[in-house]
């Protein structure tokens, strides 16, 4: 991510690192394993949500003590949920690295996501404020709600834009829009504020979910973590599988894989040529942007703040992106 979209932030983005090695230390005294898999696992990746939290903030009264715990708290639901998925899905690799459950085993990972979960809870609670931790409850059903749909989703071919704009609001975009409302509510922004703020987040975290999967598309193994078009290979259909169903009714590589007929990877790397080389990439890309500036509708009502430019250009940001 580029410095200049998080310089307004930035000595409080250390402060929360310092929070999270603090959480993988204090672990490690009573019981060195779980500090070592904290290790593992805490630190890494964008901390896209938590530099949200900040950047929410930093428009009204920007309560420090309060706006680093609840950045702390989402940064762990957050990696949480990425532990439980991990799991879920079986995954060798995250962010190019090797999974907790591809170490420890799955039973111990989703334990540790689970104590994760707490600690969050507990970072949340130090806000002292009723309506971010209820919004953090929500949010945590919301997510779970996304992942059982993903669940019961796979491998069928019976899903349109809704139910699959549904699942990634539920599963992605409902813990930006927690990051952006809290931020706002923490700071005693005015209620309009706030929902400008979550708007945004919701948005964001949208366009983010969609390029996120026309990069399973389109990225590399080195880009992405993890092998290009895995998604599909485990039986879930994203928007640009979507449009080769709409697209190619008759007979299509994701028909295939999905009825099991042929070989399994010759049908995603079809999949992958027809995504690369039609007019797909573009809608989806589309998609993206339109959610994109979606986010960005209302900004300009928000009083004049270092944080403004930020916003507009990480929405910029999102739909440029590699990884």
């Amino acid at each position: 991510m580029t410095e200049p979209i998080y310089e307004p932030i930035s000595g409080n983005v250390e402060k929360v690192k310092t929070m999270l090695t603090g959480i993988s230390d204090e672990a490690a005294v009573s019981f060195p394993e779980t500090g070592q898999m904290l290790r593992q696992i805490l630190g890494g990746g964008k901390l896209l949500r938590l530099r949200l939290v900040l950047h929410a903030g930093n428009f009204y009264n920007y309560n420090e003590q309060k706006i680093l715990a609840m950045a702390t708290g989402v940064e762990l639901l957050h990696i949480s949920t990425l532990v439980h998925d991990d799991a879920i899905d079986k995954a060798k690799t995250r962010r190019g690295r090797p999974t907790i459950n591809s170490i420890w085993g799955t039973d111990k990972a989703i334990v540790l996501g689970d104590f994760m979960f707490a600690r969050a809870a507990e970072f949340v609670a130090d806000t002292e404020s009723i309506r971010a931790v209820k919004l953090v409850a929500g949010g945590l059903g919301s997510i779970s709600m996304g992942e059982l749909r993903q669940g019961f989703s796979l491998y069928r071919l019976d899903q349109d834009f809704n139910q699959y704009l549904r699942r990634i609001i539920d599963k992605t975009a409902s813990l930006f829009s927690i990051s952006t409302e809290s931020g706002a509510i923490l700071s005693d922004a005015p209620e309009e504020s706030v929902q400008i703020l979550k708007n945004y987040g919701l948005n964001l975290g949208i366009a983010f979910q969609i390029m996120d999967d026309v990069l399973d598309f389109i990225g590399t193994e080195e880009e992405l973590g993890k092998p290009v078009g895995s998604d599909l290979l485990q039986g879930i259909l994203t928007l640009p599988s979507l449009k080769i169903l709409e697209y190619y009714p008759g007979d299509n590589p994701v028909l295939r894989l999905f009825e099991g007929q042929g070989d399994s990877k010759q049908n995603v790397a079809e999949a992958i040529d027809l995504i690369n080389n039609t007019s797909i990439l573009e809608e989806c890309l589309k998609v993206a942007q339109d959610y994109s500036r979606a986010a960005c509708k209302d900004l300009d009502l928000l009083p004049s703040s270092p944080s403004t430019e930020s916003l507009y250009a990480l929405a910029d940001l999102m739909i440029k992106r590699r990884n």
